[in-house]
C-alpha cells in the first residue's frame, strides 16, 4: 500500500515525525470517542513504525 523504500524516508527525523503524527492523530481521535478513525490511524502508525524502524534498509532507500 505504501512504498517506504524511497529516499524521502532515509533521515531518521522524517521517520520519527511520520510515525508520531499517525499515532498522535489516532490517540486524538480516540479521545474524541471516534473509535473507527482511531483504529485506522493507529493501525497506520504501527504499520509505519514496523516498516520504518524494524524492516527499513537505508541502503535500499538510497535512490538513484
Amino acid at each position: 500500500m505504501f512504498d517506504f523504500d524511497i529516499p524521502f524516508f532515509r533521515p531518521l527525523w522524517v521517520r520519527l515525525i511520520v510515525v508520531t503524527i499517525c499515532i498522535g492523530w489516532g490517540l486524538f481521535e480516540l479521545m474524541g470517542n471516534s473509535v473507527g478513525f482511531a483504529m485506522i490511524f493507529l493501525a497506520a502508525g504501527f504499520y509505519a513504525a514496523y516498516r520504518l524502524f524494524v524492516t527499513f534498509d537505508p541502503e535500499k532507500a538510497k535512490g538513484e
